[in-house]
């Protein structure tokens, strides 16, 4: 086995510390790109639902402007968004690169997608249960937590699950600039250097990073479900 490895897997075996580093960079940027930008998304996906023409407390404005600020975001590819944050990342954080500097442009590049999915699993939620809550008087704080939030936590997991995922996927773009992770490891070393057991290595690690993130939002699923 030890010489197989040693065969395919030269360039990993020299840099097991890389490696670990790595992995603990791109789990650090996805815990807490996934925490911040999950409160925001949440914050954004509720008022986006509440605020609509046909919601609870409408506001055509409010809706307005957040439907069309959130679109533009998301149109803006998020390599391109790491280069416009950058005074911004500066700004708050000290410099542009590294982790700490890649939780800027990824938590604004997150919010927005969470805040979407978030509406869309909030709207779910059947009507008939939201007009029998009205009809009882219940508050507008009182049908956001107990309603909205309670009847659509199966879809508010699963839209998360999705979200992590693409927070990984995001991470390995921040990667690219010099923010760390598994992202950089595989094009610093193994693209650059045409180490392509660097590249494969490194891409089965993320993989299985978003295995695990899918199988316990799964298992949540499953539990919260029944």
């Amino acid at each position: 086995m030890q010489s197989l490895l040693e065969k395919y897997f030269p360039n990993v075996l020299s840099i097991p510390d890389e490696f670990i580093e790595a992995t603990k960079q791109t789990l650090y940027m996805s815990f807490w790109t996934a925490l911040v930008g999950g409160v925001f998304g949440i914050l954004l996906g509720v008022i986006l639902v509440v605020s609509r023409p046909n919601g609870i407390l409408p506001n055509r404005l409010l809706y307005s402007l957040l439907d069309k600020l959130i679109n533009i975001v998301r149109s803006i590819p998020f390599i391109i968004m790491l280069s416009l944050l950058a005074l911004v990342t500066r700004f708050v954080v000290g410099t542009t690169i590294g982790e700490k500097a890649a939780l800027v442009p990824l938590v604004v590049g997150v919010v927005p997608f969470f805040a979407r999915q978030i509406e869309n699993a909030l709207l779910e939620v059947d009507p008939g249960v939201i007009e029998a809550a009205e009809s009882m008087g219940t508050s507008p704080l009182g049908i956001i937590f107990r309603v909205y939030l309670l009847e659509g936590l199966p879809g508010i997991v699963r839209v998360s699950a999705l979200t992590i995922i693409n927070v990984i996927g995001l991470t390995t773009m921040a990667g690219a600039v010099g923010a760390g992770g598994l992202g950089n490891l595989a094009i610093s070393r193994g693209y650059n250097r045409f180490q392509t057991d660097v590249t494969i290595v490194a891409t089965l690690l993320i993989l299985i990073l978003v295995f695990i993130s899918q199988f316990i939002s799964n298992q949540v699923i499953k539990k919260i479900s029944h």
